[in-house]
């Protein structure tokens, strides 16, 4: 992020700092707060976005007040839309952004989460969790997976490897798509809205 607070380890750091977590800032005059959607922060281990003020992060962009009343709380702490959770250390480690969140009926899922975990399993080549829309919940999780090349999944596999590694049921997969490619952004990165698009489509 180019906008704000950098982090980073240090060579002194114990081994699970360096493996597990971004670090910490790198001014001691970095304000960091971990916050909910009210704007309030959140204990410690809970997740919540990353808002930062310090002597290096922007002020606000240029003449765009609006955008900048959206992204600036009042006191001048900026709203990066990353989801973070501080470490026993005091370190940070990253949960994904806010725009890759899908809510099932009021329980917001890290689609990133999910199919970090969902890459352990052999037979997964890629992953892409995307919001599917329900008329009971809101949204529920659809998995699109490229398997490993001659390798076959079921939605049972999977769901049965997330409960394996403790993965609470409401963030399980409702449904699996097995596809040989994913759309693209035009800068080459996984469209989930295409993706989202392409299987509302199907489901109509």
């Amino acid at each position: 992020m180019s906008e704000a607070t950098l982090f980073f380890t240090r060579p002194d750091d114990p081994e699970e700092v360096r493996l597990e977590t971004v670090g910490t800032p790198v001014s001691p005059d970095d304000e960091v707060r971990l916050t909910d959607e009210a704007g309030e922060e959140v204990p410690d281990g809970e997740v919540g976005e990353l808002t930062v003020r310090g002597p290096y992060t922007l002020r606000g962009y240029y003449r765009a007040a609006d955008y900048n009343q959206r992204v600036f709380t009042p006191d001048g702490f900026y709203r990066s839309g990353d989801l973070m959770r501080r470490h026993p250390s005091g370190a940070y480690l990253v949960e994904g952004r806010i725009k890759d969140l899908i809510n099932r009926g009021g329980e917001k899922i890290s689609a990133e989460e999910v199919e970090n975990l969902i890459l352990t399993i052999p037979s997964v080549r890629n992953v892409a969790c995307v919001p599917i829309p329900d008329p009971i919940l809101g949204e529920r999780m659809c998995a699109c997976v490229i398997p490993q090349l001659g390798q076959a999944l079921s939605l049972e596999e999977v769901a049965g490897h997330l409960l394996a590694l403790g993965v609470a049921k409401y963030k399980l997969p409702e449904r699996l798509e097995l596809m040989e490619t994913f759309p693209l952004s035009p800068f080459g990165k996984v469209s989930k809205k295409a993706l989202t698009q392409r299987l509302t489509e199907a489901s109509a």
